[in-house]
């Protein structure tokens, strides 16, 4: 393997190269500087987690998670449920909701609308779900236990790309796209793996009145209506049928997000005024105004929604989840049933040695195959080093454990998914460390961004 990060690559190959990161630019690095410091919000929160369940004020911490909040219209009780199951249920839709407009930007307008561009992390992302699951399965053949396959194949984008962010300039931004689409790509194999094999029994009724609701959404969008509001109303029913149906009801926030516009809705032409006068600064309010809606109308609702959701997704949610799940009591007693628990080892061994070796294996064999290529200014030091970073499981992990298990195998989970991802973080911060600083073009041209030096 050479770890040459000098390439000299003709005008051809590297037209053809940065296409890897052509969705990068302003839009994508706030994306990224978001997630970063999520992460480092994120790992305060679990750090809170853990002090207030080992506490003397656990019994707090467990009674707040335990209260119950009941929504009612009149004498009817629509539902009753804990303050941990509303946060589980409910904020998390809105997580997964802005998921789906991920999953949505980069199939119509990002990395993955390229089939050749989104196959290196594609392919990456496939054999890290693989090889973490079957790792596990090793370890869990049958049981209680083997219900937790699932919970390994996940990446947390939040934390691996904080780690990432601190290294500076060692890791290239065309490998932080690439971990990037490795993980929006885990993110759609963990939500089959929660729609298909985490759910209850259906309730074919709240299943078809879920579906007729999307149909609705459908024929919304179709017929122009843009008001918010009726958009939410729809959206809480869909919820709530998805939740009665026995699907996790996350799942419709993945639906709706999916369902979102990821195109401008109109095209501004360059001779056009209002726009035009009001760059030229020789407009009225009245002018300046109608150029504002000219000009918002080239955003699309999914980039709009975004912007607005993404920070509270980041800042909020993700920290509340991460304290109601991460608060783990580490007892002589838990630490050492979990030293001997097949769901620990396999959790663990799967996300510390089953990405690394997934995500490595997967990106030589279609790299020396001839079905993929290294980007620019990538080496292998790299490759390997991003591999361990992506077995930063932690949310969704926790979210899937949470669905696979209960007490005791939910604590012996989340000591593993924990001790793993810290494990992860601190191996692939070391080999990256390895790799040489890497000078790049600051530009808003995408096609140019991650280049190395002359």
């Amino acid at each position: 393997m050479s770890d040459d990060s000098s390439q000299q690559l003709s005008p051809k190959r590297r037209s053809r190269e940065f296409r890897f990161v052509e969705a990068l630019g302003r839009p994508l690095r706030k994306f990224l500087r978001i997630q970063a410091a999520g992460g480092i919000l994120l790992l305060g929160a679990t750090v809170c987690a853990l002090i207030w369940a080992n506490s003397a004020y656990s019994d707090v911490y467990h009674e707040i998670l335990e209260t119950h909040i009941s929504i009612e219209i009149g004498s009817h009780v629509l539902l009753d449920l804990p303050i941990e199951a509303w946060i589980n249920d409910a904020l998390m839709a809105i997580f997964f909701f802005v998921v789906g407009l991920e999953i949505k930007r980069e199939f119509v307008v990002g990395t993955l609308r390229d089939p050749r561009a989104a196959a290196l992390p594609a392919i990456a992302a496939i054999g890290g779900m693989v090889v973490p699951a079957g790792i596990y399965f090793f370890f869990n053949p049958s049981g209680m236990g083997a219900d937790g396959w699932g919970i390994p194949m996940a990446t947390d984008i939040a934390f691996a790309v904080g780690v990432v962010s601190l290294l500076g300039n060692r890791v290239p931004s065309v490998m932080k796209v690439f971990l990037l689409t490795l993980a929006i790509v885990d993110d759609i194999g963990a939500i089959a793996v929660i729609a298909i094999f985490y759910t209850s029994d259906l309730s074919i009724g709240w299943l078809l009145a879920a579906v007729a609701a999307i149909f609705v959404v459908i024929g919304m969008r179709r017929a122009g209506i843009s008001w918010t509001p009726a958009y939410v109303v729809v959206g809480f029913f869909m919820w709530f049928a998805v939740h009665d149906s026995g699907i996790h009801a996350t799942i419709a926030g993945v639906i709706l997000g999916l369902l979102a516009p990821a195109r401008p809705l109109n095209e501004v032409q360059p001779d056009e005024e209002p726009v035009l006068s009001a760059l030229r600064g020789d407009a009225n309010a009245m002018v300046v105004r109608r150029a504002n809606v000219e000009l918002k109308d080239q955003v699309s609702v999914v980039e709009r929604l975004e912007d607005l959701l993404h920070p509270v997704s980041s800042f909020l949610i993700i920290p509340i989840f991460a304290l109601a799940n991460a608060g783990i009591e580490l007892s002589t007693e838990t630490i050492s049933d979990a030293a001997t628990s097949p769901v620990t080892i396999g959790i663990a061994f799967g996300l510390v040695f089953g990405k690394l070796i997934g995500v490595t294996l997967a990106t030589w064999l279609s790299v020396k195959s001839g079905l993929t290529s290294l980007p620019p200014s990538a080496t292998w030091t790299h490759v390997v080093g991003l591999a361990a970073t992506a077995g930063i499981g932690f949310t969704v992990s926790l979210f899937i454990a949470g669905l696979a298990f209960s007490d005791p195998l939910l604590t012996e989970a989340k000591i593993g998914i924990v001790g793993a991802s810290l494990v992860a973080a601190v191996i692939g911060s070391s080999i990256l460390l390895r790799a040489k600083e890497v000078e790049e073009i600051e530009t808003d041209d995408p096609m140019l961004v991650g280049t190395s030096s002359p």
